[in-house]
């Protein structure tokens, strides 16, 4: 075994065990010292709270790291497919470690968080990062899908504000669903048309072809499989942005006739 492949494999277990031990321990302490509602939660929302708080510590890591790497890693800027795939090796192996984790706490708290839109999500994911851990192409493209963990934190956030039961009116509340609309689109939805754009550039040459039918098969799969759950969630997203709006009109509306100042 290689040094590379310890590399990846030692990275995917501390990942895997630092998500489990952040969940059953730390955010249980963390979360009652710094949230005073947190006790207050009943158990099932305690149960969801940890496991949203190591999603957003986790789409922190890899989504900054991934960010820098977008920007920074020559290796891969110059050669997407094929270019050396070190640094973003390292980011899929934590994100692996995450992904395992999530999939055995869902399972395990089926009845309180489980969801089956998050097993595909999860186990697409970790298909396609296998070949990339595996075989070290795609680098570029699987650091770039990456990138849609820079949303998840405000997605969390959401749930948290109204698990803590804070109006839904609230200034914290508004920007962050402002925030959460925009960045998700940016990153998961405005993202997709450059993705396939290169996907159709590279059909046909050498680079692509010597990636092998499978592999080829597995990265347009699993983007399609991703980018449909991406595109659900941005309109759900939409149509509780939507309905937001209107009932802020609605309120303002209502105060202008009680103070007789309808405009």
């Amino acid at each position: 075994m290689d040094t590379n492949t310890k590399v990846v494999i030692s990275t995917v277990f501390t990942s895997f065990f630092t998500f489990q031990f952040l969940f059953h321990f730390i955010s249980y302490r963390f979360s009652a010292k710094v949230c005073s509602g947190f006790n207050s939660l009943s158990f099932e929302k305690k149960i969801e709270w940890n496991s949203r708080v190591g999603s957003t510590c986790h789409s922190l890591v890899v989504g900054v790291f991934g960010l820098y790497i977008f920007l920074c890693d020559e290796a891969t800027i110059a050669d997407p497919l094929w270019g050396d795939p070190s640094l973003v090796k390292v980011n899929i192996a934590v994100s692996s470690g995450y992904l395992i984790s999530d999939l055995l706490i869902l399972i395990l708290y089926w009845k309180v968080i489980g969801d089956k839109y998050f097993i595909i999500h999860h186990c697409t994911a970790l298909y396609a990062y296998f070949f990339i851990l595996k075989d070290g192409v795609l680098a570029y493209i699987g650091n770039f899908r990456l990138l849609a963990e820079l949303s998840s934190p405000f997605v969390n956030q959401r749930w948290f504000f109204e698990a803590l039961k804070y109006p839904k009116f609230s200034k914290a509340n508004v920007i962050n669903g402002i925030l959460m609309t925009v960045v998700f689109f940016i990153v998961r939805i405005l993202a997709i048309p450059p993705l396939y754009g290169f996907i159709y550039s590279m059909l046909g040459t050498e680079a692509y072809m010597m990636l092998g039918f499978l592999i080829q098969c597995s990265w347009i799969s699993t983007c399609v499989v991703l980018d449909v759950m991406n595109v659900m969630w941005m309109i759900k997203i939409t149509k509780g942005c939507i309905k937001v709006i209107s009932l802020i009109r609605q309120e303002k509306a209502k105060n202008s006739l009680q103070n007789g100042k309808l405009d």
